[in-house]
């Protein structure tokens, strides 16, 4: 990736295709265009959560999330490149490890919600979701290496657990617990 962006408006996706980092160009709707894009999406909203008050060491995690995701959607825009290393992969699940380790056991569903930052976790956990299942369908047609999809496979759970934390770690005095789920159906079981 020697090549630097030094102008953004270059008017060659007019025609509805888009280069990718090997010099190729596909359609912009391809589906390497939509895992690349729905990695950016999820890249962006950690930006947002980033915006956020949060714990140093939470922060610190995302900020290095961050740069992961960059590799990730560099990775997915050079067919059969890899930047994104199995560690990457490890270091998330000692983060979940880390971070599940201090919250209580669940016994219910939850609410994505709770103090901002913790919903905006959640929101990012979604398009984290989201962009799992577009690496899955770009797998399904082209070659692509495991670890882009391990990596958000655990860094949708990571970013649960992260909610999790978020709504007990108080620092807009709004925090407390999570919000928990009334089934109805259990509510008449339980009564």
């Amino acid at each position: 990736m020697s090549n630097r962006l030094t102008q953004i408006a270059t008017r060659t996706g007019d025609d509805g295709s888009t280069g990718l980092g090997d010099g190729s160009r596909v359609p912009k709707d391809h589906l390497r265009v939509q895992a690349m894009g729905d990695v950016d999406e999820l890249n962006s909203g950690l930006g947002v959560l980033l915006a956020e008050p949060l714990p140093p060491d939470v922060r610190e995690l995302l900020v290095v999330v961050q740069h992961e995701l960059f590799n990730l959607g560099g990775e997915l825009s050079i067919p059969g490149f890899t930047l994104l290393k199995m560690d990457a992969v490890l270091r998330l699940d000692e983060a979940l490890a880390h971070y599940n380790e201090q919250l209580p056991r669940l016994k219910e569903f939850i609410l994505p919600a709770g103090t901002r930052s913790a919903a905006l976790a959640h929101v990012s956990r979604t398009v984290a979701r989201r962009a799992e299942r577009a690496v899955v369908a770009l797998a399904a047609a082209e070659a692509v290496n495991d670890a882009p999809r391990q990596y958000l496979n655990r860094l949708s759970d990571l970013l649960f657990v992260l909610a999790r934390v978020l709504n007990r770690a108080n620092l807009d005095g709004l925090g407390g617990d999570d919000v928990y789920w009334r089934s109805e159906r259990l509510a008449r079981d339980q009564g």
